[in-house]
């Protein structure tokens, strides 16, 4: 039978209607409760293979589970593997799984609806993501790191061995990427290409329906095998609700008036509807919302290319110093970001990690004067005989680096900023055809390895944007890396941090934190640096 467009129209917004009407978080007559929050990128696939952005990485956090998983302090706990071990080389990580999880139920099974999960599936899942086949953009979280034969092994249905091609401590950390969740043979198989839209994992929640660019809804999970630290069961919520739209006032707008329950991040449109120039919520705010400001992965910063020629100014080292102690970071913060986010105030490892210390990794501070007597020493006497610098950057960050060039002004250097397509800027950053431009570097996993992989000489661009290359600190990391004792990696860590700070291939502007807005009704709102949303024990009071 064949339906007019009208009518297809007419059906479609009367199934959205139904839901939001009778989804709400205040409950329907069943007493269903209904977390509805909102994406402003909308979600691509629900495939974990696919999980390469927030959008993808919230939505499958929800459906799927991998061997571990980490806590809001960044620690690597056991979630489908009840408990590990690590071979004394480094090479073999042998995980010992729960018998007591399933999938969520699928006709992919057949009659059974659904089968426990083995450690089958677990090697069947991270061989996905390296099969040329399925095109995983996580494919390279395994390449060069696992064994090119056999990798991934199911010694028997709880044991599950991943080999390495060599030591790489990290590797748990990368465990816990929405990449490695456990997906079963059976419903990939089944659905094809259609995976991308008929998951089937054991995540706290399972797949209801989803309406592409419109909304995702998804329901309690009633055989979730985690337990809250009390003993109740998981989920506490009965659905969720995504939204998908685009424009983040209106999205904030729907927020105040009660229609969503959940926005994160922030924009200039109102930003100062809802913060203090100090990054506090308006005290009048309070009764009716809770902010969540935490720590976030990134470190905001400006590179300098490290293969110039000789002569150019940024070739020295006390110029690149100079333009670091020039600059008052706090005052940039609380100008043009509420103060969301803190002033770089050590190396390149941000806050959020434990290995970040700005003790052990002191950095740079405002202090013009010092500032002067480098560039005097650098034979640029308050700026004198300095070329014009050329500081590239994308639109989104033009108010960031005038206020870095008006304060460098104040010293006498001269810099004219340059804006210009992110794509464009990303091609001359790779082919070091930029000088000096403005970038950030966010955690693919929670080590500091990933903050300070940039400045390895032995590294492409990207990672290595600026070229960096120090002896001292390629032996460093080629050490790093092998060794299984967190407290040696820590010391190292930190005097390859004191390295970049001293040479100065950056300059460092601030790491950044999450600001998230929820009714103030809520608790059990997750709180962690890597800005992972997880629901399982989100409820209403």
């Amino acid at each position: 039978m064949r339906y007019s467009s009208h009518t297809f129209i007419g059906c479609f917004f009367l199934l959205i209607q139904f839901f939001l009407n009778s989804c709400t978080s205040s409950g329907t007559p069943e007493n269903l409760t209904v977390f509805r929050y909102n994406q402003p990128n909308a979600v691509s696939s629900l495939d974990p293979a696919f999980a390469r952005n927030q959008a993808n990485i919230w939505a499958t956090n929800q459906l799927y589970n991998g061997l571990v998983q980490l806590d809001d302090d960044l620690n690597v706990q056991p979630c489908l593997a009840k408990r590990w071990g690590i071979s004394d080389d480094g090479l073999t990580y042998t995980f010992y799984l729960r018998d007591d999880v399933y999938f969520h139920e699928d006709e992919a099974f057949g009659e059974a609806t659904t089968r426990l999960v083995t450690a089958s599936d677990v090697a069947y899942s991270l061989g996905r993501i390296i099969d040329p086949a399925v095109g995983s953009p996580g494919s390279w979280i395994f390449k060069g790191r696992v064994a090119e034969q056999d990798p991934f092994v199911a010694q028997d249905d709880t044991t599950f061995v991943l080999t390495l091609a060599a030591p790489f401590r990290p590797m748990l950390g990368i465990l816990t990427m929405q990449y490695c969740s456990v997906v079963p043979r059976e419903a990939v198989e089944a659905y094809g290409q259609d995976f991308r839209s008929h998951p089937v994992g054991t995540g706290p929640f399972r797949y209801k329906r989803w309406i592409e660019s419109q909304a995702l809804f998804l329901q309690r999970n009633p055989a979730y095998w985690e337990r809250s630290a009390s003993g109740d069961s998981l989920p506490y919520l009965d659905a969720v609700r995504v939204n998908f739209i685009t424009d983040r006032k209106t999205a904030y707008l729907e927020f105040r008036r009660g229609k969503l329950d959940y926005i994160s991040g922030i924009e200039a449109s109102y930003v100062n509807e809802l913060l203090t120039p100090d990054g506090e919520l308006h005290a009048q705010l309070t009764d009716e919302i809770q902010m969540i400001k935490s720590p976030y992965l990134n470190t905001e910063y400006l590179g300098i290319y490290q293969s110039l020629p000789d002569e150019h100014p940024l070739s020295d080292v006390r110029v690149r110093q100079a333009l670091n102690y020039g600059l008052d970071r706090d005052l940039m913060l609380r100008t043009l970001r509420n103060t969301v986010g803190r002033a770089a105030d050590a190396g390149f490892v941000p806050r959020g990690l434990p290995t970040y210390s700005a003790e052990a990794v002191p950095g740079y501070s405002y202090q013009p004067d010092r500032a002067r007597s480098l560039l005097a020493a650098a034979g640029y006497p308050d700026g004198e005989g300095m070329p014009t610098l050329q500081l590239r950057t994308q639109a989104d960050y033009l108010d960031l680096c005038n206020f870095a060039a008006r304060q460098w002004q104040d010293l006498g250097i001269k810099v004219q900023v340059i804006s210009m397509e992110s794509a464009t800027l990303r091609n001359m950053m790779k082919q070091g055809q930029a000088a000096f431009f403005r970038a950030s570097w966010i955690a693919d996993y929670p080590d500091a390895e990933s903050f300070l992989v940039p400045f390895y000489g032995e590294s492409p661009a990207p990672p290595n944007y600026t070229q960096f290359s120090s002896p001292e600190f390629d032996a460093l990391y080629r050490d790093v890396v092998r060794t299984q004792v967190d407290s040696t990696r820590r010391s190292m860590y930190h005097a390859m941090d004191r390295i970049v700070v001293e040479q100065a291939p950056v300059v460092f502007l601030f790491y950044d934190e999450t600001a998230v807005f929820a009714r103030a009704d809520l608790e059990g709102l997750p709180r962690n640096a890597v800005n992972l949303l997880n629901l399982k024990q989100v409820r209403f009071k």
